[in-house]
């Protein structure tokens, strides 16, 4: 583990009483970190975050385009955004199920110098299993990405987009994440999905102690 991670480690604390929030399941698996390493997460954020410009709450998502419970889970994510207008999500791509999910991960952050990362994102994520870089290809091509601009750009950005993934993975890591996807409610840290009243509950504990 590097001294990054070690560091933002400290930042993790447990025990967070959400029983009377959440359903008790949940409320077991609930987790907090501290103001400091909120801000860790939140400094200079890949993607601009969709939702409120001057959001009280930001919700971060760290996911895989393989992930099934990523894809599931995503309409859920989507309804709380528009349904609240004071939350931003920022989503962070982790891709830690094969080398698709890297190449996949790797093209959707290339989009971003075109202006489509959130096109390329939605395009697979609400897509069918991964099996061959070719299908990622062939998805964003049809959803209207410019492939051989991307293609220069997967190129030329290769080392920005390497350190930014090395950062979400130091990050899920340090936060003692297990899989896909890993969820942050203010400074909530839920591993794995939840249903919508469930995350409208963890938005309202944020907001109360934030």
């Amino acid at each position: 583990m590097s001294d990054q991670s070690c560091r933002f480690k400290h930042a993790l604390l447990v025990g967070v009483a959400l029983a009377c929030l959440v359903s008790a399941a949940r409320a077991q698996n609930v987790e907090q970190v501290t103001v400091a390493g909120q801000k860790s997460v939140l400094a200079k954020p890949v993607i601009e975050a969709p939702g409120a410009r001057e959001p009280d709450i930001s919700v971060v998502e760290y996911f895989d385009y393989n992930c099934p419970y990523c894809k599931k889970f995503a309409p859920t994510l989507q309804a709380l955004s528009a349904g609240d207008p004071k939350i931003a999500v920022i989503y962070k791509d982790w891709p830690i199920l094969g080398e698709v999910s890297v190449y996949a991960a790797r093209s959707a952050l290339a989009a971003q110098w075109q202006g489509k990362y959130f096109l390329a994102h939605d395009t697979l994520l609400s897509g069918p299993r991964l099996g061959k870089d070719e299908q990622v290809d062939a998805a964003l091509s049809r959803a209207g990405v410019d492939m051989t601009a991307l293609a220069k750009d997967r190129a030329q950005h290769a080392g920005e987009i390497t350190a930014q993934l090395a950062r979400i993975d130091n990050e899920a890591n340090a936060m003692g994440m297990q899989g896909t996807p890993g969820i942050l409610i203010g400074r909530l840290l839920l591993p794995g999905v939840a249903d919508l009243t469930d995350l409208q509950a963890l938005v309202a504990a944020a907001r109360r102690d934030p």
